[in-house]
This record gives C-alpha cells, sequence and structure tokens, in this order.
C-alpha cells in the first residue's frame, strides 16, 4: 500500500499542469538533441544548468530526466534512416537498423526500435519505484565510513567500466577530486589551492565545468569531424507495423535487453552506452544465425534499443537513493539538485517526497510522450538531422557564453568556461574521458566530507574503515574489480569492446 500511495504522490505531482509542460518539454528537447548528432544530452543538459535556476526543483528534474531518456529515444531514428546515431548509445542500432532500411523496411525497424524502448521504460521506471525505497531505507544505515567507502567504490567502477585506458581513469578522476578541493575549508576555514586569487575562494564552479567538459569540447570535436562523409539517407520508410515474425523475433531481445540494461544502468559508469553494446554482443551469441547480425537482423534493433532504454532510467537509482551518480549526465543532475538547496542521498526520499515520486512518475508519462513525438514525426527528425553544423556551433558557443555568465555575472567562470573547454578537448586527444573527471569534480567534496567525519568520530582511527561491515565489503569489491579489470584476460576482452565502440 505503501508504494501506491507514494505513486498517487507522484502522479499528483507531475500531472500538475506546469509539470506536464516541462516533462513535454524535457521529451521533446531528448528527441531533438538525440537525433541532431554531435549535441548528445550530456552537453545539453550542461548547458541548460543554468536555466534550472528559475525553475522549481522538481520541474527542472523532471525536464533534466525528460531530456536524458528522451534523447535514447531520437538516437535511433537517424541512425535507421541516416545511418548517422545522434547519440553514443544508438550506435549499434544503426548496425543492422540502416540495412533493414536499406532493404525498404525502414518502418518495422523504427517501429519496433520505439516498442522496445517503451516497453523497456515503462518497466525500468516500475524497478525504480519498487527497488528505490528498499535502497534509500537500507542506505538510512549508513554511517560516515560507510559513505565514503560506497563513493570509493562507485568511484572504482566508473573507472573500470570508462573507455579507454584504467590509468587515464584513474587519472582523470583524482584530477577531478583535486579540483574540487579549490576553495575555503569548511572546517578550518583555510583558502586551498587559490594562489591567493579571489574569485576561486569560492572554489570552481560545477555549471562552468560541465558546460566547458561537454559543451564548449564537443563543438570543438565537432567542428574537426564535420566533413567526414555521410550515409544517405533513406526516403522510403514503408508501413510502420511490424510482421507477426518480427514481434516474434523481438520479444526475447526486448525481455533480455530490457533486464540486462535495467541492471548494467545501476552500475557506476554504464548506463545507456554499455547496456546496447552489451545487449548487441549478447544476442548476438544466442542466435543460431549470428551471421545475420549486421545484415539487417531486427534482433540488433531490439535489444539493444530497449537495452539503452533501461539503463538510462535505472541510472537514477543510485543518484536519487544514494547520491551517488552512475555517469556524467546524474553528476550534473546531481549539480542540479545541489544548485537548488538540496542534498542529495536517501534522506531525499522523507525529506522531499514529492520531488522523489514526482521525478519517478513522469518517467512513465514522458515515455507515452516519446511514442507520439517519434513515429508520426520521423520526416521532421530526418530533415533535422541534415542540418549543417555550421548553423548550430555558434548558437551552442553563445547560449553556453550567456547561460554561465548569467548564473553568478561573473567573468571568471567565463574563463573557466573556456579553460575546461579547450582542456577537454585536449585531453580527449590524448585518449583521457572527462566523464570521470565530473564525477571525481562532483563526488570530490561528498568524500573528503565523509573521511573526515568518520576520522573525527573514530578520533583519528582510520581502522574504523574495515571494522564497519558495510564499509568493509564496499572497500572489498572496490579492490576485487581493480584485480579483476587488471587480469590479462580481462583487460584484453574490455580493450575489444572499446574498439568494437569506436
Amino acid at each position: 500500500m505503501d508504494l501506491l500511495s507514494n505513486l498517487a504522490l507522484g502522479f499528483e505531482t507531475t500531472l500538475q499542469p506546469h509539470n506536464i509542460f516541462y516533462c513535454f518539454i524535457g521529451a521533446l528537447l531528448g528527441t531533438l538533441i538525440g537525433v541532431l548528432p554531435g549535441v548528445g544530452p550530456t552537453a545539453t543538459i550542461a548547458l541548460l544548468l543554468p536555466l534550472t535556476f528559475t525553475l522549481d526543483p522538481i520541474s527542472a528534474l523532471i525536464m533534466l530526466a525528460g531530456i536524458y531518456y528522451g534523447a535514447q529515444y531520437g538516437g535511433s531514428t537517424t541512425a535507421i534512416l541516416v545511418n548517422l546515431p545522434g547519440e553514443a548509445s544508438a550506435a549499434v542500432t544503426a548496425l543492422d537498423g540502416y540495412q533493414m532500411a536499406r532493404r525498404g523496411r525502414a518502418g518495422p525497424a523504427l517501429a519496433i526500435a520505439a516498442i522496445g524502448s517503451f516497453v523497456a521504460g515503462t518497466v525500468a521506471t516500475l524497478i525504480i519505484a519498487v527497488a528505490a525505497p528498499l535502497l534509500a531505507a537500507f542506505a538510512l544505515r549508513f554511517g560516515p565510513a560507510d559513505y565514503f567507502s560506497l563513493i570509493v567504490f562507485g568511484l572504482i567502477c566508473c573507472v573500470t567500466l570508462a573507455h579507454g585506458s584504467v590509468l587515464n581513469a584513474v587519472a582523470m578522476i583524482v584530477l577531478g577530486i583535486l579540483l574540487s578541493f579549490v576553495g575555503t575549508d569548511i572546517y578550518t576555514g583555510a583558502a586551498r589551492f587559490t594562489f591567493g586569487y579571489l574569485p576561486l575562494f569560492d572554489g570552481i564552479d560545477v555549471v562552468a565545468v560541465s558546460i566547458g567538459l561537454f559543451g564548449i569540447s564537443e563543438v570543438l570535436r565537432n567542428l574537426e569531424n564535420r566533413h567526414s562523409g555521410r550515409a544517405s539517407s533513406v526516403k522510403d520508410i514503408g508501413r510502420l507495423m511490424p510482421s507477426r515474425d518480427d514481434f516474434r523475433m523481438s520479444a526475447g531481445p526486448i525481455a533480455r535487453g530490457t533486464a540486462l540494461g535495467s541492471f548494467l544502468g545501476i552500475l557506476p559508469g554504464g548506463g545507456a552506452l554499455l547496456s546496447s553494446f552489451a545487449s548487441y554482443a549478447a544476442e548476438k551469441r544466442l542466435s543460431r544465425t549470428p551471421e545475420r547480425f549486421g545484415k539487417g537482423a531486427i534482433e540488433g534493433v531490439a535489444g539493444p534499443e530497449s537495452a539503452n532504454n533501461a539503463g538510462a532510467q535505472t541510472s537514477f537509482i543510485p543518484m536519487l537513493t544514494l547520491g551517488i551518480p552512475s555517469n556524467a549526465v546524474m553528476a550534473m543532475m546531481i549539480g542540479a539538485m545541489i544548485l537548488q538547496g538540496i542534498q542529495p542521498g536517501p534522506s531525499v526520499m522523507t525529506q522531499q517526497p514529492a520531488l522523489f515520486w514526482g521525478v519517478i512518475a513522469s518517467m512513465w508519462l514522458g515515455n507515452l510522450m516519446l511514442i507520439v513525438l517519434n513515429l508520426p514525426l520521423v520526416g521532421v527528425w530526418v530533415r533535422l538531422a541534415t542540418a549543417p553544423y555550421y548553423a548550430l556551433f555558434p548558437a551552442i558557443i553563445a547560449f553556453s557564453a550567456l547561460g554561465i555568465y548569467s548564473v553568478n555575472y561573473n567573468l571568471f567562470d567565463l574563463y573557466t568556461l573556456t579553460v575546461f573547454g579547450i582542456g577537454s578537448y585536449l585531453l580527449i586527444k590524448l585518449g583521457c574521458e572527462p566523464a570521470p573527471l565530473l564525477l571525481g569534480f562532483v563526488l570530490g567534496p561528498m568524500l573528503e566530507e565523509h573521511l573526515r567525519r568518520a576520522m573525527i568520530l573514530s578520533r583519528g582511527d582510520p581502522s574504523v574503515f574495515v571494522t564497519s561491515p558495510i564499509s568493509a565489503v564496499f572497500l572489498l569489491l572496490a579492490a576485487a574489480m581493480l584485480v579483476v579489470v587488471a587480469m590479462p584476460a580481462i583487460r584484453r576482452r574490455r580493450e575489444e569492446v572499446f574498439v568494437e565502440e569506436d
């Protein structure tokens, strides 16, 4: 009964006219940036963070959530029709979806992608509604040492599941943590890493860091690759309704993709991208005719599309219940909560029940809206996908600069934006991902706070981190993950997976 009453509160909150509007705006923007190659949900949410100041926290999170899972829908449309994935997680969908479109079966491919996404999104939202309160109730037992070890475990998961070199990912996390220490120590009032420069006494603004890392650097990367050749667009979509055989062949992949994505989405560093590639690999391995994959197998569309939507939505579980982001988008959503004066963690469910359940209920409404937005407007989205990038990037840069300046009316934030934008671009060229850096930057203050609090309560005894059972388990799991990923066979397999992604 508690679940039903909580969901009733969630729908009561979501179905308020202004929240319906922001849910629609989020779904629409998500579809749009999913369609447009080179933008992506991470950059878009980074750009829109300044606007969340003018909204109440519930509306802001509902809109940002809609952008994230909406992008998973939109990315499949151009992946199938133009062989141009708008979102990274849709790259797998392009392998078989575009081949189906070339054979005159674009309609069934689009329909199965939409159906699989809707089913996965609905199931994943139900999983959030059931699992999140249980996890939050368990997390309320955590002490400072337990939270410290949990954050360490989350960062290690991010390292092991990050793209590219593990050593580079560790370096990015450490850099992010060090940058988070810039400013005034909340315990002693001492200035740290400020070099006597007054604007640094308040620390580095998370919005400027986010927009620089994912907005400006993405523009630079896309300008560099803008002249690469494009595949021709498939003009004839044909009938949308899949055949009975299509439904029969897709049912299993949709179910497996939903289950796999729901699990991987919870893991730090997992989410939609890892889920879609894992689902494709699983379906190809389970198939009796694996040679069909890459040549128009509908299972290669149904499984990954279900997995990436399930992964996108279950990644909200650790963010909402533990205050631990599983990917860069969730880190920015935590940043949005902090900017709104909300402390992320298990207390959100008890202190802000309307926000907690409103965001969950909005996912059901958003998934319904996405079905309406995607299939009937396919022609519009394909035309948008062919828009020249030179018409987009000046607006992105101008919007970034205006947005970040409007937060604090501080020129130093514009310098921060520029430094992190150029720095992120250079780091990517060196094979370093910006996402671990942002996770380290967001989690760094929490990591330090719980470490110091645990040491104060234990009177300086570091054994508290291994004598607490919960803390000891998380530290053991973190150590085990590092050992496993260092094994030659696992490391070789991991490199093969990420080469396939590229």
